[in-house]
């Protein structure tokens, strides 16, 4: 008898939720009708995608209730709300999932509300009738499991409603598919616009302007060459450090652009290569790739370039601003492409918005359609993990 209280009382919280649900549907209620009025007005249009984004909420909730009794997720496919006023309200109209959620909705309402009455009668003739039936004859309970049943049924109801279909599933997928696409796409135009702007500039100030004080030493060189051997001498010799220097400059531009090492030694000899000039203790741990860069098994140049960029960028910040003595490097090669992780064990806290080129990384590698994900509590460690997709 004990088991079968504690398993309707488990039935009871889970029917609970839905019920509190279902009161929580009276403000939801108020707000479709104000909505309703509002968008028939045309004036208060705006306010119908997001009460169509406050019901997916509503929606998402019960999905997490569900998964969490059954085991199983529900799966969800909604067109992205994106963009301008119009074209949202277009999204959430011929959206198939806003018909679908509101259909449920109302069923749980009504359902919600009917459940206080039932809970109440099936606890009160439940504990007459199973207290004598069970737990005086012995016989096996009758009304009390009939709860753990009533919450088994709104669990699969409401997935039936809940699911999208297996074309709306397609649909949507695709459509956050191309959504974050055009995203990563803006991304990748404005990083390589700012690539340019950083290129020209780096020449423009540095290079450039050596190379025309080269020209002007060369110039004055050759004409004090005959009346003052001296001083072309030493004209010809500040042109040549200026020469050096102009080269040093164009290296730096050009490692910017793609960085020649990575050519000659490959991404396990570049990583390297930053490691021992970081000013930290760096470990370098490689997993399926060939140290020594040989032709095919080498990732893509732009996925090597990416992934070179992201170790040095994330060494830069954590020489800078971990207080971390030391930093572990890990590159692998992974079905899906090549993953890249940098663990630093220093104060934490890492935040994006500072200015510390992690929204540089992100750009980067969302352009090659990647992931990044960042671990940075307060006190450390800091791990960022990236997967940049390739065919090997």
């Amino acid at each position: 008898m004990e088991e079968t209280v504690g398993r309707a009382f488990r039935a009871t919280i889970r029917l609970g939720r839905t019920a509190l649900l279902a009161y929580a549907t009276i403000f939801y209620g108020v707000l479709l009708i104000f909505t309703a009025v509002a968008t028939a007005l045309v004036v208060g249009a705006g306010a119908l995608p997001e009460t169509v984004l406050f019901q997916r909420r509503v929606a998402d909730y019960k999905r997490k209730l569900i998964a969490r009794s059954t085991g199983e997720p529900v799966a969800e496919a909604y067109l992205p709300v994106t963009g301008p006023l119009g074209e949202r309200l277009r999204t959430v109209v011929r959206d198939p999932s806003t018909y679908r959620d509101l259909r449920w909705l109302l069923l749980h309402a009504v359902f919600g509300w009917a459940l206080f009455i039932v809970l109440i009668f099936a606890w009160y003739f439940g504990l007459m009738i199973d207290g004598f039936w069970s737990g005086t004859l012995g016989r096996r309970a009758r009304v009390l499991p009939l709860l753990e049943r009533l919450a088994d049924f709104d669990d699969s109801w409401s997935r039936a409603l809940l699911e999208p279909t297996p074309g709306a599933h397609r649909n949507a997928v695709l459509a956050q598919r191309v959504a974050r696409l055009t995203e990563t796409r803006a991304d990748a135009v404005a990083a390589h616009g700012a690539e340019l702007r950083r290129i020209e500039r780096d020449l423009h100030d540095g290079a450039q302007a050596r190379l025309v004080a080269l020209s002007m030493r060369v110039g004055m060189a050759r004409r004090a060459y005959e009346t003052n051997p001296e001083l072309a001498r030493k004209l010809l010799d500040d042109a040549q450090d200026q020469a050096e220097e102009a080269l040093a400059e164009l290296r730096h531009v050009v490692r910017g652009i793609h960085p020649p090492i990575l050519t000659d030694r490959g991404l396990v000899g570049a990583v390297h290569a930053l490691a021992s000039g970081s000013g930290l203790v760096v470990t370098v741990a490689v997993d399926g790739l060939d140290a020594h860069g040989a032709a095919g098994s080498r990732a893509p140049a732009a996925v090597e370039a990416a992934a070179y960029f992201v170790v040095a960028e994330a060494l830069t910040n954590a020489a800078k601003h971990s207080g971390s003595a030391s930093a572990a490097v890990r590159l692998a090669r992974i079905p899906r492409g090549l993953a890249v992780s940098v663990r630093d064990e220093g104060t934490g806290g890492a935040d994006e918005s500072g200015g510390s080129g992690l929204t540089g990384i992100r750009r980067r590698v969302a352009a090659l359609d990647g992931t990044v994900d960042l671990t940075s509590p307060t006190g450390g460690p800091t791990v960022i993990e990236v997967e940049l997709p390739c065919v090997w």
